[in-house]
């Protein structure tokens, strides 16, 4: 697996242009389960606090640059006590980077907590987490690639809704400010869809959709790294209940069969069956590799496990480990239009 080589190079880009504030009078009226907690909303001025739950970053500049990102936001940083640990290749031992994350929940004066870099490790600590503390203490939490497993068990164990997004150290670029800004400092719910630039073509050729069942449907939108999230099934931190979920996955560096492998344990294990819509972002570098007489193509698997379930479904979202990584809500209720490639919120995800 080769998230680790991507992280600093990742900002939020294009998923979603434009990103527009959703009309609720166009969709039937929508509720928050009482078990969804929701985060409260980020204000200039406040504090947040940045976590290594995974892989450790050892020169300084990535530090510095996140640091001065955020300070740029208006916010103020603080690093977790832990964060420039080492254990191996991890950011200090697991109960140092379980107890640098509890604090930062505990902890009053932290308005919203950011992965700074994914990599591997995460699910080491999930046995460790205060997820008592995390329900009490519902704030905003930022992260991807490895970082998926706090998101799912952070859900499973407290409802609360979390961010897959952009790590501390990817790209701030004037764009992923911008969206940051309206969906967590300015409450938006939107409507998220792939960059419609043709540039000098005359048809689109990036950025692409492409639709494997047509329709629309709702239903909580779960999902991330789709080997991270693989990895923890069979545990309680997976989430037990899928039935209705709309289910979305990526992944870098994987081997096409070994995809198809992950995908067939998602299918054996019941989740296909239960779920009532879904997306597939990204699969950065996955290729057949060294795959003998030949391989599927990525498509083909894909389809051979989602076309028959004959629910609203489409690839190519921009999601994942790319330049262009959107920021999306774990655990929100939303409206799947396969047919347009759509992603809307029912609601705001921060209050």
């Amino acid at each position: 697996m080769q998230r680790r080589k991507f992280i600093q190079n990742i900002g939020i880009g294009g998923l979603l242009l434009p990103l527009n504030t959703h009309s609720f009078n166009s969709l039937k009226e929508f509720r928050l389960s009482s078990d969804t907690l929701l985060p409260e909303a980020l204000i200039e001025g406040d504090t947040i606090g940045i976590v290594s739950p995974a892989s450790a970053i050892f020169e300084s500049e990535p530090y510095e640059i996140a640091k001065e990102s955020f300070e740029a936001m208006g916010l103020k940083v603080k690093f977790g006590k832990n964060t420039r640990n080492r254990y191996g290749h991890l950011a200090g031992t697991d109960e140092e980077r379980a107890e640098e994350f509890n604090e930062m929940f505990r902890d009053d004066s932290i308005k919203a907590v950011i992965a700074l870099r994914g990599g591997s490790g995460a699910a080491r600590i999930l046995d460790k987490l205060d997820y008592e503390a995390i329900k009490n203490n519902p704030k905003i939490f930022l992260g991807y690639s490895d970082i998926t497993a706090l998101h799912m068990a952070i859900f499973e164990k407290t409802g609360l809704i979390t961010f897959h997004g952009p790590v501390a150290v990817s790209s701030w670029n004037s764009f992923s400010y911008d969206y940051l800004k309206r969906l967590l400092f300015q409450k938006e719910a939107i409507t998220y869809e792939n960059p419609k630039n043709k540039g000098d073509e005359l048809v689109q050729t990036k950025n692409r959709i492409r639709v494997i069942n047509e329709g629309t449907v709702t239903g909580q939108l779960l999902g991330g790294n789709l080997s991270v999230l693989t990895g923890i099934m069979g545990s309680e931190y997976f989430p037990q209940d899928w039935k209705g979920k709309i289910l979305y996955l990526e992944d870098v560096g994987e081997k096409i069969y070994a995809v198809d492998r992950m995908m067939s344990q998602l299918y054996l294990g019941g989740v296909f069956e239960q779920i009532s819509g879904f997306v597939f972002g990204k699969c950065t570098d996955c290729d057949p590799g060294g795959s003998g007489y030949g391989s599927l193509t990525l498509e083909e698997v894909i389809d051979h496990y989602i076309k028959p379930l004959n629910i609203p479904a489409y690839s190519g979202a921009m999601i994942g480990h790319i330049n262009d990584n959107a920021t999306i809500p774990n655990g929100l209720e939303i409206q799947l239009n396969a047919s347009k490639g759509t992603i809307t919120m029912l609601s705001p995800a921060v209050k």
